[in-house]
């Protein structure tokens, strides 16, 4: 593998490709004056070899109805098995077109209206949507956050929710908090759920992204009894940059469970698939590790040049510990400004476009959500920009 290939300070254009992180920004934002950090793609090329694929594919002039070979289920077992340690066998993945419509259909498929559904907020705010669109009862398990920045699980509470529940939605690595929740968090949380009969859906699209020194537990992988309340969902798009090729997987080791799950698929009719989503998912499983590895390095690298910045010039502005995933978390409140005021001086003063906190529901109030898979001087711009505003409200 050449050098090159790896070139993640390479600076692409994106702008007139349909990109909705950089075309959308004025309809999102209302601005397109604004560096786009906000939606979790990244701004790199994919590995090599999704592109040799795609290409090597897309040459053959008929795109028709397709079906996934042996190699599709074959590449994601090896996967799990080598980056997670979870010996996981083919006849538990299911095809689903997202992680998205993974949630909501397992709302739909093991869920009745008006019946309990658990969240853990600050969170995506797709699972907020998950319950409240299709009409159930939200159940939020909020977070409880350390003096340094550091989120945990509330247990305690967590006990009387299961009471009232029917299904748990776990983020695993979290979004927005950057936690790899460990061993004993996802024991106990599973130990609840399965003593409560309650069913996990555990969102485990950003395990992949990891960081060095940290390590991620599949939930259903701890134990048999554990797994047969859990349905795993992952995909190549958050680790690969594959977000528009619509391709994920759910995991489900229990055959009645997944019979359910199956089900729901095919009543909405969504198992046919993405012809070029699943050529790009053999190849990246297949051949992405070490742009992966370089990738997790050169993220951590925009991880501790941020830290370090708001240390040397904006010590009033916190950073949550991050263990996975390439989002920042950085807490306003000691600024003074309100939710509107934070999100216009953003905007309007930092001209950075970043996710708001409040979006992210109870516990987000005062914070924004940062994207630094970009390159390293997309970032370090993005900082200056914050720091030369802040200094010019100073004055």
């Amino acid at each position: 593998m050449n050098k090159q290939d790896f070139d993640f300070d390479r600076l692409i254009d994106r702008r007139d490709t349909h990109s909705f992180k950089y075309d959308g920004l004025q309809k999102v934002l209302g601005t397109d004056e604004v560096i786009p950090m906000w939606i979790a793609d990244m701004d790199f090329a994919v590995p090599p070899a999704v592109s040799k694929a795609i290409i090597k594919r897309a040459e053959h002039p008929i795109y028709g109805y397709t079906f996934r070979p042996d190699s599709y289920y074959e590449s994601i077992v090896r996967w799990m098995d080598k980056r997670h340690g979870w010996n996981i066998e083919k006849e538990w993945i299911q095809y689903c077109p997202g992680v998205v419509p993974a949630l909501n259909m397992a709302v739909q498929g093991f869920t009745e209206p008006g019946e309990g559904v658990i969240l853990q907020s600050p969170i995506y705010h797709p699972f907020f949507h998950a319950i409240n669109l299709n009409h159930r009862k939200l159940l939020n398990n909020q977070l409880k956050e350390l003096e340094d920045g550091t989120y945990i699980i509330d247990f305690d509470d967590l006990v009387e929710k299961a009471k009232e529940a029917r299904l748990l939605l776990l983020s695993n690595p979290h979004n927005p908090v950057g936690r790899s929740w460990d061993e004993d968090e996802l024991r106990t949380l599973g130990e609840i759920c399965t003593a409560n009969n309650l069913l996990v859906v555990s969102d485990e699209i950003h395990a992949d992204l990891t960081l060095p020194g940290h390590h991620h537990i599949p939930l259903a992988s701890l134990s048999e009894e554990i797994a047969s309340h859990t349905i795993t969902c992952i995909s190549p798009s958050k680790t690969f940059n594959l977000g528009g090729l619509n391709t994920s997987s759910v995991i489900i080791s229990d055959p009645e469970v997944r019979k359910r799950f199956e089900e729901v698929i095919e009543s909405l009719h969504l198992g046919m698939g993405n012809l070029f989503g699943m050529e790009a998912s053999i190849a990246a499983y297949n051949h992405g590790e070490k742009w992966l590895d370089a990738l997790l390095k050169y993220i951590q690298g925009n991880i501790d040049f941020a830290r370090s910045f708001l240390k040397e010039k904006l010590p009033g502005i916190g950073m949550s510990p991050i263990e996975a995933t390439y989002l920042l978390w950085l807490d306003f409140r000691k600024t003074g400004m309100n939710n509107d005021e934070l999100h216009k001086f953003m905007i309007n003063k930092a001209k950075v476009g970043s996710n708001d906190g409040t979006m992210y529901g109870p516990g987000g109030e005062g914070f924004q959500r940062l994207n630094v898979a970009c390159p390293h001087s997309i970032v370090e711009e993005a900082f200056i920009r914050i720091y030369n505003a802040f200094s010019t409200i100073s004055k």
